[in-house]
């Protein structure tokens, strides 16, 4: 993340600080009463002891500018140096990863979930009998307040990459550390680490969600986004919060365990956003044995104790909670035919009764069956 907090740094947080947090002038040091006052205690001159406090005044900030990558870099302007928090603050860099979470989570979701629904999502799923009223307003309402605070959970994590504390490399020929993984598998890493990420993320987010359909967690974590039986992209983030970021955990534990390049954790870090709207699109394109597709996951939704993993089948298959999805899914015949729609509704009643004791959804008016 230090590469998009430099550019965000440059482009917007370095005048921004600036402004609400300029340094004061050396003269108003000088002169200001408190910082004479505490300086006489402690014996130092006014202008030791502002130095003493590490940056929190001064006319310029003794910060010195390290680009955060070789591959993309932009000097930064003078404001860079007129904050009483330069961009080395740990306060400021959590305030801005937090804003940079926030903001740009809120923007791939919007964006994905809206192009989804254009041109993927199929509107017929509206005449579902287990299509919820008003759903979609339910689902933007429920993400709207839990992504803010499931980004305070995620800061930390982004932070400590920020501060050098993870195996987050630049150039695999320098990364900065020693690690076996490199050792055994040298430049070739730069290729491995691709699917070497999804199966390790994926073996974790299996164990992580299956433990979220324990009775005990389920109801107080999980069952808001069970709430939608048949979903729509906008349902994709639409949890509760510490839900949505415990299934997050592994994205964040891997680069403290195995080293990944910058960019790459960028890129996958975008990938799963948008594949986390994938899932929930209703589009049956994937009828893979091995790829845990937006039927496997519908499977998922409507009888709530298969398929739990994130990218595959491997984990559901290995830990037997593997379902087939229907057939009659991938058949656009068939998809939306009253006698699917009836063997659906019938065992969802059936599982929702086992799972949560009974349906406390509101579907409006009766949608009947012909």
């Amino acid at each position: 993340m230090d590469v998009v907090l430099e550019l965000a740094d440059t482009f917007f947080f370095d005048r921004l600080y600036a402004t609400v947090l300029p340094s004061a002038p050396t003269s108003f040091l000088v002169f200001n009463p408190v910082s004479t006052l505490a300086a006489g205690f402690k014996g130092y001159d006014n202008e030791t002891y502002s130095q003493q406090l590490g940056g929190l005044g001064g006319s310029r900030s003794t910060w010195q500018f390290e680009p955060a990558s070789q591959y993309l870099s932009v000097q930064p302007s003078q404001y860079a140096y007129q904050s009483q928090w330069d961009r080395d603050s740990i306060y400021r860099q959590f305030v801005s990863l937090y804003m940079i979470t926030w903001f740009f989570g809120s923007l791939i979701y919007f964006a994905c979930a809206t192009l989804s629904y254009i041109f993927v999502f199929d509107k017929t799923t509206f005449n579902h009998p287990k299509y919820l009223k008003n759903q979609i307003r339910q689902e933007i309402s429920q993400t709207v307040r839990a992504i803010p605070i499931m980004a305070i959970f995620t800061v930390p994590a982004f932070v400590a990459e920020v501060r050098g504390h993870s195996f987050l490399y630049d150039s695999i020929s320098a990364p900065g550390f020693s690690h076996p993984i490199l050792d055994i598998f040298g430049k070739s890493w730069t290729y491995i680490q691709f699917p070497f990420f999804l199966l390790f993320t994926d073996f974790l987010i299996y164990w992580i969600h299956r433990g979220l359909h324990h009775p005990m967690l389920y109801k107080k974590l999980h069952k808001p986004h069970h709430k939608w039986i048949m979903p729509t992209p906008f349902a994709s983030h639409a949890f509760h919060p510490l839900d949505g970021f415990s299934q997050s955990v592994p994205y964040h534990l891997f680069p403290f365990l195995f080293p990944l390049q910058k960019f790459a954790n960028i890129a996958l870090f975008t990938f799963i956003q948008i594949w986390t709207v994938m899932i929930h699109d209703g589009e049956y394109v994937a009828n893979s044995p091995i790829i845990n597709g937006a039927a496997c996951h519908t499977m998922h939704h409507l009888y709530f104790n298969y398929n739990y993993g994130q990218f595959t089948t491997l984990w559901d298959r290995l830990g037997g909670s593997y379902r087939q999805p229907n057939a009659e899914l991938f058949a656009k015949q068939t998809k939306f035919g009253q006698d699917e729609w009836r063997r659906q509704a019938k065992e969802m009643e059936k599982m929702v009764v086992e799972v949560e004791g009974g349906d406390d959804r509101s579907y409006g008016e009766e949608k009947k069956l012909k």
